[in-house]
């Protein structure tokens, strides 16, 4: 009966999570890379080419000649341009019902955004922040820019 039970247990649970996009899991990859460009992890700084994963907590830092961009795993788009220093503070994301959350730091420079299907389904769990300000996302594109910005 205990073995029933277990894989009742089991399939529910894989049924329940195989839509996550989990914490360990990445929240997008490097689309494009031009000059320097680093990610920020764990202290260690790591060359950004196109298609290094992006996980929450990350910093991605542009130099004088950068510029990146960002695909999340709910196809919002992020591009950055040169000395830009933007932060992905939270993101969670269910592939299969679209539902999940993020929110960006942009702590210098310039980002483009292009929402994906996270702000489409709930806009309201979607933010960016700068030094001064909190953005709520309530339309599908949009640039923000941060003159004298943190480098941390």
């Amino acid at each position: 009966m205990n073995k029933v039970y277990r894989t009742i247990l089991v399939t529910v649970l894989s049924i329940t999570f195989s839509g996550l996009v989990l914490a360990n899991d990445p929240a997008g990859a490097i689309k494009s890379s031009k000059g320097l460009v680093n990610i920020e992890r764990a202290g260690e700084r790591i060359p950004a080419a196109a298609g290094s994963p992006v996980f929450v907590s990350d910093k991605v830092r542009s130099g004088a000649d950068g510029a990146f961009g960002i695909t999340l795993k709910d196809n919002t788009l992020l591009s950055a341009g040169p000395n830009s220093l933007i932060v992905v503070s939270k993101f969670a994301y269910d592939t299969t019902t679209n539902v999940g959350s993020m929110s960006i730091g942009v702590r210098k420079g310039t980002l483009a955004v292009a929402t994906g299907k996270i702000a489409k389904a709930t806009p309201e769990s979607v933010d960016f922040h700068t030094p001064t300000s909190v953005l709520g996302v309530r339309g599908t594109e949009f640039v923000v820019e941060v003159g004298e910005g943190s480098d941390e």
